[in-house]
C-alpha cells in the first residue's frame, strides 16, 4: 500500500471516529435536530481529528501526523 493511500485511509478513520463519538455524545445529552448534530459533529471532527500527510525527504517518503492535542518539547 502506498503511503499516500495509507494517509488518506488514516485521515478517514480519524475523522470518522471523532465524528461518531461527538455525534452520539451530543445526541445523548441534547435534543437537537439531527442536521445540527451532524453539522456540529463535522466541525468538531474537522478541527480535532489527526491529520496525516506524506512528506518527501532526502531519504525518501515518510508518513507524518499533526494533531491538535500532541505537543513536542
Amino acid at each position: 500500500m502506498k503511503l499516500a493511500h495509507k494517509a488518506l485511509l488514516l485521515n478517514f478513520i480519524g475523522f470518522a471516529a471523532v465524528f461518531l463519538a461527538v455525534r452520539f455524545t451530543l445526541d445523548y445529552f441534547f435534543t437537537v435536530n439531527r442536521f445540527f448534530l451532524a453539522f456540529i459533529a463535522a466541525v468538531a471532527a474537522t478541527l480535532t481529528s489527526p491529520k496525516f500527510a506524506v512528506i518527501k525527504t532526502g531519504k525518501g517518503e515518510i508518513l507524518s501526523m499533526k494533531w491538535l492535542f500532541s505537543h513536542r518539547s
